[in-house]
């Protein structure tokens, strides 16, 4: 049998990032040729129902070997983030990792005092990049893992089990990831996303989420002749931007405190754009934020006539504890299967989203576990050898019959 590890090594060397302007689905050819890999080795290791939809979906099924138990389901995403690179792929092991700083081999360095979650792997296996790509366990290290369980559920009939359904999604990176997994057809009772990152955690609030979009109309005149004429929509939208709270951007929140968050611009006299993303925990706080930025729109019309600003505002998902609150078992499951595993549990919220977010609304309760991946989506990301064999064992406890 596989071990986590050598599932991860595998899938890593395939590219599979996802892109938000193909408007395909999924989104790249790239994913579905993971897929397909995987599709194989599902049916090679005994899932002989396994399949790839026309969305690029993967399926499969574990059949129960005890009755009266829960159809369990595990989702793991095939794609990876776009806009930095993945291939060519070199990853590195460093055994026995000694706490210090890692120096990567083109010369960027992860130091543990920044990135505590990498200084507690001290004296375990850490898989690194070269430091010119990312690594992919996010969220390539929750396939591995699900895929070592599936072999180890189908080649020890001692383990009692129920129903265990497993799906791998395109598109979780840019927001798509839920959206065409035919729940019905799935067939899980509850199921939980293995997407997370430092062994332990357990997440079931994420933020309300919000795209925004801020347009202005200028009026554009030779600038030697503009005095009380030129209506500069660039310099319009500085402003805008000024406007938003200093301190409530990404760089500076954590925890439950939300934000706004500038993710692009463009522009010139005539016409700029800003996009922006807005986000809360809690959801009347996060009305309010919306109403925020509406309102400043009315300020700037106010001020440079009506028709110089107008904004959408769309809402991209909500957070799952709404969803969830009336099914705490499915949390208690997990949070005893670390403690069951030697793995002191922690909650904390998800400063994101996961396929689970959008899956919980849906109808499928869905929290999301870790993986033992860390620093994701950029070239510090590094995985944990002996945390990733862990949570094998993790899910193993989840999915055993109780």
């Amino acid at each position: 049998m596989k071990s986590a590890k050598e599932w991860f090594l595998k899938y890593i060397m395939v590219p599979s990032a996802s892109d938000e302007n193909t408007g395909t689905i999924p989104s790249t050819e790239d994913q579905k040729k993971l897929g397909a890999i995987i599709v194989e080795d599902m049916k090679e290791i005994g899932i002989s129902d396994a399949f790839m939809d026309k969305y690029g979906y993967v399926y499969g099924t574990i059949e129960a070997n005890c009755e009266n138990q829960p159809s369990i389901g595990l989702i793991a995403h095939l794609d990876v983030i776009g806009g930095v690179p993945c291939a060519p792929m070199n990853p590195e092991i460093i055994e026995n990792y000694d706490g210090g700083v890692i120096t990567l081999k083109n010369g960027l360095t992860i130091d543990p005092a920044v990135y505590t979650s990498v200084g507690a792997c001290k004296g375990k296996s850490l898989i690194v990049t070269d430091g010119n790509t990312i690594l992919g366990a996010d969220d390539k290290a929750g396939i591995a893992e699900i895929m070592a369980l599936a072999e180890r559920l189908i080649n020890d009939s001692t383990i009692k089990h129920g129903k265990v359904k497993i799906a791998f999604t395109p598109d979780e990176e840019i927001g798509g990831g839920a959206e065409q997994l035919d729940i019905a057809a799935f067939g899980a009772d509850f199921a939980y996303t293995v997407d997370g990152g430092e062994i332990g955690g357990i997440e079931y609030e994420n933020f309300n989420a919000a795209s925004a979009k801020a347009v202005f109309k200028g009026v554009n005149i030779h600038p030697g002749s503009a005095k009380n004429k030129m209506k500069n929509a660039a310099l319009i939208a500085a402003e805008f931007i000024t406007m938003m709270p200093a301190a409530e951007t990404p760089a500076h929140t954590e925890n439950y405190e939300g934000f706004y968050h500038l993710v692009g611009m463009k522009g010139d006299e005539s016409e700029a754009m800003c996009g922006f993303i807005i986000r809360d925990h809690d959801r009347d706080l996060f009305e309010k934020r919306k109403a925020f930025f509406a309102s400043v729109i009315d300020y700037i019309n106010m001020k440079y006539g009506e028709g110089t600003a107008v904004c959408e505002i769309k809402d991209s998902y909500y957070n799952m504890k709404d969803a969830l609150k009336d099914k705490m078992y499915i949390v208690d499951r997990a949070l005893a299967a670390f403690t069951a595993c030697g793995v002191k549990p922690f909650v904390e919220p998800i400063r994101g989203g996961t396929d689970g977010t959008r899956l919980s609304w849906r109808g499928l309760p869905c929290p999301n576990l870790s993986t033992g991946g860390m620093n994701g989506h950029g070239q510090r990301e590094c995985a944990c050898i002996e945390d990733m064999e862990k949570m094998v064992d993790v899910l193993l406890e989840i999915v055993k019959a109780k």
